[in-house]
């Protein structure tokens, strides 16, 4: 399995991001510091790094500089709120193998990614198989695809891990803080409504067209993906 380590001082995108590729079958760490980069880099703990390169104990070029200059080739996706020409070809002539600009979609960053891994020879992770049933809703895990009624709903990555999480404690109630664990790899609080949205966009996909209702709130407690 690909080992992918997130080098982020924003907690909110370094938790989406660790959600979103954990859902497509890989190894993810995360890191707020370029120093904690450094030492897992010597420990040879990541195969691709996704790397912010405004960090507060560093600037991202200059770790590629370092990381390069002692013959390191793990693969680094620079990823930055600076858009103009000269940081995009300072950070790829520093080392970077792909530069991304905030704000971003997603699905592009993972398939660039996937473009670099395919492009090193680095070994594919292994994808989680078989599939879930819920109901009439139907979770392909190898493939990342969830239908009801033969009907593909089309979710994102992170909606696909949310429903992922639900299922697998189907009946129970889950509590806010279980599922910013379980899903966006928050192990406190950030106060903002991330499961409150992501909860709402799941339910449109998955319950539209007069579908029977499955996510319920529990008021007071969390939420429950229940057949009742």
């Amino acid at each position: 399995m690909i080992r992918i380590l997130i080098v982020e001082d924003d907690h909110e995108i370094a938790a989406f991001l660790s959600a979103g590729l954990t859902a497509e079958g890989y190894d993810v760490a995360v890191t707020h510091a370029g120093q904690d980069l450094m030492d897992r880099l010597t420990a040879r703990r990541a195969d691709l790094v996704v790397l912010d390169r405004m960090l507060p104990d560093a600037e991202g070029a200059d770790l590629c500089r370092q990381i390069r200059a002692r013959g390191d080739g793990t693969l680094i996706v620079m990823l930055t709120a600076r858009d103009a020409l000269e940081d995009k070809l300072e950070g790829l002539r520093a080392g970077a193998d792909d530069y991304m600009t905030k704000p971003f979609a997603f699905a592009e960053l993972l398939a660039r990614i996937e473009a670099l891994v395919r492009r090193s020879g680095v070994v594919d992770p292994a994808p989680a198989t078989g599939t879930l049933t819920f109901t009439d809703l139907r979770i392909d895990m190898a493939r990342k695809v969830v239908s009801r009624q033969d009907q593909d709903l089309g979710l994102t990555a992170t909606e696909f891990a949310l429903l992922h999480f639900l299922v697998t404690h189907a009946e129970q109630v889950v509590s806010r803080m279980e599922l910013l664990k379980g899903v966006w790899g928050y192990d406190f609080d950030p106060h903002t409504n991330v499961v409150e949205v992501y909860v709402s966009y799941l339910r449109k996909k998955i319950e539209r067209g007069g579908d029977t209702r499955l996510i319920r709130n529990v008021r007071g407690f969390g939420y429950m993906i229940s057949q009742a």
